[in-house]
């Protein structure tokens, strides 16, 4: 198989689960070499205390082609970013993709919870896994990558720029949390981009990750199965179908006509002519405004 990525290094910063992983897998198949990292260990469950850890992705990468490096880091923790870059640095001597994809707000956030009712506590540790994390992590990251021109930051959020500046998503905190990060993209490109590197923003649709499954109570094998309750589900993708978006991006020669862009994995697919694991190309955000918010029954024909 074509490894374009072969000889490439990638730190996926937070990679334990759902998009993190499926990114940090795709770029394994591609070839890369991948930190991986996490707070859950098989040492270390995280308040998620979910069974996924970041010795398990590691493997992943590993089986997909690429060679993955497990390092346990909480990305609030300035000196353990610090630490892993040097570990890098160290290691490989160059980083040539970052993906900021440390998020761990779940937990944290309340629907439809208007600020002066949400818990602030929840909703300012909220706003520090998604952003301080970011900041932490390109902070100490980025000189690594600015060694060689080429290289590649993503920035992983919820939804479109175009989307949220024109719909509320869940709550304060959570619209705020995920604006920001789209922000970060679009100030990063100003800062990376005339030192020959390129930063984008980039959102899954509705992702079939691990938590996604047990909630709605299926597996990758029988997902269909929650259509019945939630038939809108039917333009979900797996967390690999992004991790391609990557990817294709980390392997274009021209990608930095993206620089400071919002990007989704529907779009890219389309560009790049990449799939789900499927074989299906769902386009989520279009379905999004075209279908489900302008109220029709689900129909995914046309959009995957």
């Amino acid at each position: 198989m074509s490894q374009p990525l072969e000889g490439k290094v990638a730190l996926v910063a937070g990679a334990t689960r759902g998009a993190g992983r499926g990114i940090a897998v795709e770029l394994g198949a591609a070839g890369a070499t991948v930190y991986v990292t996490g707070r859950s260990t098989r040492a270390r469950r995280s308040e998620y205390d979910r069974p996924e850890t970041v010795e398990d992705t590691a493997d992943l990468v590993t089986a997909a082609g690429g060679h993955g490096i497990a390092v346990p880091t909480d990305h609030l923790d300035p000196a353990q970013v610090r630490a892993l870059v040097d570990r890098i640095a160290g290691e490989q001597d160059r980083l040539d993709i970052l993906v900021n994809d440390i998020w761990g707000g779940e937990h944290l956030f309340a629907w439809d919870s208007p600020v002066w009712e949400h818990d602030l506590d929840n909703g300012l540790r909220l706003l520090r896994f998604a952003i301080d994390t970011h900041a932490i992590t390109s902070h100490h990251a980025l000189p690594l990558l600015l060694r060689r021109p080429g290289g590649l930051v993503v920035e992983m959020t919820d939804g479109t720029d175009a989307y949220n500046r024109e719909n509320y998503r869940v709550s304060f905190f959570y619209d705020l949390a995920k604006t920001a990060v789209v922000r970060m993209a679009f100030a990063l490109g100003h800062e990376v981009g005339p030192r020959g590197a390129t930063a984008v923003a980039l959102t899954p649709g509705w992702l079939r990750s691990e938590m996604m499954l047990d909630h709605f109570g299926v597996r990758e094998d029988n997902w269909r199965d929650a259509l019945d309750r939630v038939p809108h589900f039917a333009i979900s993708e797996t967390p690999r179908y992004v991790g391609r978006a990557v990817a294709a991006l980390a392997a274009d020669p021209d990608v930095s006509r993206w620089n400071g862009q919002s990007l989704d994995s529907g779009s890219l697919a389309r560009t790049y002519g990449f799939t789900d694991l499927d074989g299906s190309r769902p386009d989520a955000w279009r379905y999004m405004v075209e279908v489900q918010d302008a109220g029709k029954p689900a129909d995914t024909s046309g959009y995957r």
